[in-house]
């Protein structure tokens, strides 16, 4: 009942004589491929039986090497056009809001949107290579979109700033998924750390539905209007609210890794093998974390299309060295001190790249984490080396025989002695 509602208001908003064409955005989803929400272009023509909505966000899991080309960032979406009936009662059965803009077409521009998307949903034509930024589901409506009026989206928004960067927004409509969010925050490099526009920011559906309502156009008589001409929520959804911005994670993260760099030197000082088993435990786990982290964003950035995480100074925290440094630790401890201590330096040097120009990354919270622990681990590396020795010659004189002394002081002992 709430489906065949939907539909009738949908309908009734875009009711006219002339072909009317409409945005229609869609509230973020439950699902983490659903928390950047969507948006489509509906279709209602007079002449034909029913109105279209054309979805660019096509995906097919059971597409070949799906996986393998979304880690490598060569995923392939497809436009599809299907009846308006189909399409909002999947909507409106997963509780997100609906939200329809009237868009002020002239009757020649409709007609030229509505045969260059027919022409697109052709099979031969449909797929297209997806990029979360710059070519997605938002991204390729607004184009078609300012294609039909001449480049007037661009001109007007690409001038205006938004308060807002790819990492902003990204992380905050992800940030339900907390884990998720927190992965894709370590990834993402100083390209994703740059200011937008209006423009770039509608990668985001709901951010180029708000940015309409300043795009003005000229009608048929040459008279200026606003582009969007009739807005309505159709729906307005079950589910919370988006986030306003992404969660603080500088103030938690520091006293994470002030906590983790004093218990690390808590144990070192104990002594007997308890201590030193929940040492290896603790500091081997950072290790091995830093390691595999650094392996990831090292393969995002060499592997890769995923611009976004290219340059990542993340690399400088989690360093691949660090899955060396165990075994290093253990078996050559003078070697490990110089080892450890590079890896310190390193990561203290991300605090003075922070302050050049260009190469501005938001990822001071991992700073915080990681600089008091590898710093700890650096000092520790250098006692470890200076205890071992000491610690081997200990063990060499309580493992040696007690020494017997010669006949001849043997003999005058005994002389001595009567």
């Amino acid at each position: 009942m709430l489906a065949v509602l939907l539909i009738g208001t949908t309908q009734a908003v875009l009711a006219s004589a002339a072909p009317q064409v409409a945005l229609v955005t869609f509230g973020s989803g439950g699902l983490y491929w659903e928390r950047f929400g969507h948006d489509a272009l509906i279709v209602n023509d007079p002449d034909a039986d029913e109105s279209i909505v054309y979805n660019y966000g096509v995906f097919d899991f059971q597409q070949k090497n799906f996986l393998l080309n979304f880690a490598r960032g060569r995923m392939q979406y497809r436009l599809i056009g299907e009846p308006l009936e189909e399409d909002l009662t999947t909507y409106a059965a997963e509780g997100r809001s609906v939200t329809v803009q009237v868009l002020n077409l002239t009757a020649g521009q409709a007609r030229q949107l509505t045969a260059f998307l027919d022409w697109n949903a052709q099979p031969q034509n449909a797929r297209y290579q997806y990029d979360y930024f710059t070519n997605n589901c938002s991204t390729k409506v607004r184009d078609a979109l300012n294609r039909v009026l001449g480049g007037a989206l661009e001109r007007q928004l690409s001038h205006q700033p938004s308060r807002h960067t790819y990492r902003f927004d990204a992380i905050r409509l992800m940030s339900p998924d907390f884990w998720l969010a927190l992965g894709m925050d370590v990834g993402l490099g100083p390209n994703a750390d740059r200011p937008l526009s209006l423009w770039q920011e509608s990668f985001v559906p709901i951010a180029l539905s708000l940015a309409l309502r300043q795009v003005v156009v000229r009608d048929s008589q040459g008279k200026t209007q606003p582009l969007v001409s009739e807005e309505q929520v159709v729906l307005p959804g079950r589910l919370p609210p988006v986030p306003a911005a992404p969660p603080e994670l500088g103030l938690p993260f520091l006293v994470a890794g002030i906590a983790l760099a004093a218990l690390l030197f808590w144990l070192a000082r104990g002594k007997g093998r308890l201590y030193r088993a929940s040492f290896a435990l603790v500091a081997g786990a950072w290790w091995l974390m830093c390691g595999l982290i650094g392996l990831v964003l090292a393969a995002l950035w060499g592997l890769t299309r995923h611009w976004a995480a290219w340059d990542n100074e993340n690399l400088l925290l989690f360093d691949p060295v660090c899955l060396v440094l165990p075994v290093v630790w253990w078996w050559a401890p003078r070697a490990a001190r110089y080892l450890a201590t590079l890896i310190a330096v390193v990561a203290l040097s991300s605090l003075m790249i922070r302050l050049l120009p260009g190469l501005y990354e938001h990822n001071l919270p991992y700073i915080a984490l990681a600089v008091p622990v590898h710093v700890l681990l650096g000092v520790l590396a250098w006692r470890q080396a200076g205890a071992r020795p000491l610690q081997d010659n200990e063990s060499r004189k309580e493992g040696q025989p007690d020494q017997i002394e010669p006949p001849a002081a043997a003999g005058s002992a005994t002389a001595a002695a009567g």
